[in-house]
């Protein structure tokens, strides 16, 4: 049975991501979910996205190439305000994609330093619950491999007494997602369900060439039922104007399709400090605020 928070319970929510776009591409409808239940929601934004690049061709400009920090900082404000949650800048300067990374970006910094910035957001905001990427990133971009590295060192910093005491009182964060929403399970219901109901995929090139073991589904214990807020997630990454095509692929499923053919955003607990039954339908499921908590289940010791 799903374990609905209760507004009065001060559950809290952090998502670490290392771009601007990036918090409303992954895990927006599950963000806007937990808000409408009254649950605080925190990004805590790695880069400002200073390397990237205009992706919406509407947007292409020198004008727009030349101020693409200042319109990316004003693009996740507006995100956050349609999301309705809190957001934070951990300063960091965007690695970009290229082979090698400059020495002042965000992937070339000790990952043992870097993380002293998030620990301060996790002792200050005290969440529950936190959600990353997994080891490769989500996909294999230098700053979404740097955030895992930084979010998973500073969980574990933020709840020793002997790291950063500058930052505050430590906080033992209850437990921690690697969000998996963009996997192969996903596209393919939704390539089916194009093709049912007679209309063209966009997927189907990029399904063909992408393999799914049984190892990969394993890997998904969490299913949100968040798909009543997938029109948030798309106004979300429409704020993004510079990095989303509002005619490209992200759109070009209609949203009764996708809420039917996948009506979840999906997550892999990785962390527990409480006892968990999975497959799970909430982040917050076995989270009390307040009741003494247990230690450590990794996977390992739940399987």
């Amino acid at each position: 049975m799903m374990t609905m928070p209760n507004p009065s319970d001060d559950l809290r929510l952090l998502h670490v991501h290392a771009h601007p776009d990036d918090e409303s591409s992954k895990g927006a409808a599950t963000t806007a979910y937990y808000r409408r239940r009254g649950v605080k929601v925190l990004v805590a934004t790695c880069t400002g996205g200073e390397r990237g690049d205009i992706l919406n061709p509407k947007m292409e400009s020198p004008e727009n190439q030349s101020r693409l920090p200042e319109l990316r900082r004003e693009e996740m404000a507006a995100a956050a305000k349609i999301l309705d949650i809190e957001q934070t800048w951990l300063g960091f300067i965007d690695s970009g994609m290229g082979p090698d990374v400059d020495p002042d970006s965000f992937a070339a910094q000790d990952v043992s330093q870097a993380a002293g910035r998030l620990v301060k957001v996790i002792r200050e905001f005290r969440p529950q619950v936190v959600t990353t990427y997994d080891e490769n990133g989500g996909y294999p971009h230098p700053d979404h491999i740097m955030t895992h590295k930084i979010t998973m060192a500073a969980v574990d910093a933020a709840a020793d007494p002997d790291a950063w005491p500058e930052h505050g009182p430590v906080w033992l964060v209850t437990k921690v997602y690697y969000d998996i929403t963009l996997h192969r399970g996903r596209f393919a219901a939704l390539d089916r369900a194009m093709h049912s109901a007679g209309l063209e995929s966009p997927y189907t090139d990029m399904l063909a060439g992408w393999e799914e073991t049984d190892e990969d589904r394993a890997r998904i214990t969490t299913r949100v039922p968040c798909a009543e807020y997938f029109g948030v997630r798309n106004d979300a990454l429409r704020a993004h104007a510079t990095q989303i095509d509002p005619d490209g692929r992200w759109f070009a499923v209609p949203l009764e399709i996708q809420q039917a053919a996948h009506p979840s955003e999906d997550y892999q607990l990785v962390r527990s400090r409480v006892s968990v039954n999975l497959p799970e339908v909430d982040l917050f499921a076995g989270v009390i605020p307040g009741q003494p908590l247990g230690a450590w289940l990794t996977r390992a010791d739940r399987s």
